[in-house]
């Protein structure tokens, strides 16, 4: 065991160190990669064979999902006819570790014919895809972290990297938010994570609201009532003032029947906005001075909905 963890410490060291060198290594050719790519009409095109076309695939992934519409040809099927899935506006983005590759020929000669920007992702500038890339991305050597076999190992961490880089760059550079983001993800938890407020929050004759005058027995039944374990104290502009919470029965057990809400009430009260994120809920919820399970959801200071902590949990937010 002690033998395995050597190597795995000495091939994470490895690619470590390869990732640094390329971060140090990014030049001007990756911030015209970005402008070009972000100012694109069309669709960017990725295509690798063997390792560098499954890095390639990935790289198209999360491009698409962060903006950026993408796609991945398979360069032995664009021989035969999937050439036809890249056309004008489009841009190639071409991986190769050694820039030799011949069964990217096809897309390369493609890409030329019509006159669509060629980014070359490779360690040799010089090499017949850097020669005919109009842009090249350039990975710098660094020995795979085999050491019996030659096996893409550190070559497409430093491709997934700076594909990832890429893709990051062209998002932030287009504006690209989580909003926008929750659109190409609305399943699972990231999908639900990024449901707007308004979305989940109970409305209308569900809220447990009261005016600050609202004697304490009345309050108790409207908590039962409502079953959110808690009232909205509001003045008669409409405004939320402050909470009555279960908390604050119990601070104010001695007498609590001869109060009014608005004497028990906790002021200044936790509050989240309609179009906020449920990831921003659940953290709001969550922090301390004082942690709560319930939200009122506010606009212009007036309370529009509540939220339960149930709610976000049911939605598969927590």
């Amino acid at each position: 065991m002690s033998d395995a963890l050597t190597v795995g410490r000495r091939v994470l060291q490895v690619e470590a160190e390869a990732l640094a060198a390329l971060s140090a290594s990014l030049n001007g050719s990756f911030t015209q990669a970005v402008e070009l790519v972000a100012g694109l009409n069309g669709r960017l095109a990725l295509t690798g064979i063997g390792k560098s076309g499954h890095v390639a695939r990935k790289i198209a992934a999360t491009l698409a999902s962060t903006g950026t519409p993408a796609l991945f040809v398979h360069p032995a099927e664009a021989s035969h006819g999937d050439l036809g899935m890249i056309g004008a506006g489009d841009a190639v983005l071409a991986l190769s570790k050694s820039g030799e590759t011949r069964e990217l020929a096809d897309v390369i000669g493609h890409a030329k014919r019509f006159g669509l920007p060629l980014i070359g992702m490779t360690t040799r500038p010089d090499s017949a895809l850097g020669r005919a890339a109009d842009l090249v991305l350039r990975l710098p050597e660094a020995a795979e972290a085999t050491e019996a076999v030659d096996a893409p190992t550190t070559s497409t961490t430093l491709q997934m990297a700076l594909g990832d880089a890429l893709a990051v760059a062209v998002m932030e550079r287009r504006g690209f938010g989580a909003r926008d983001f929750r659109a190409f993800h609305p399943g699972g938890a990231l999908g639900a994570a990024l449901t707007p407020v308004s979305a989940l929050m109970h409305v209308g004759p569900e809220l447990p609201l009261a005016p600050p005058d609202t004697p304490m027995r009345e309050a108790l039944l409207l908590m039962t009532e409502k079953r959110f374990g808690c009232v909205g104290v509001c003045d008669t502009s409409g405004k939320l003032v402050g909470v009555v919470t279960d908390g604050d029965l119990r601070r104010h057990m001695s007498g609590l029947l001869g109060h009014t809400a608005g004497e028990i009430m906790t002021g200044a009260p936790k509050t989240v906005a309609p179009n906020a994120l449920a990831a921003e809920a659940i953290k709001l919820m969550s922090e301390p001075a004082p942690a709560v399970t319930v939200l009122f959801v506010v606009e212009a200071g007036k309370p529009v909905g509540i939220l339960h902590i149930h709610d976000l949990l049911r939605a598969g937010v927590a």
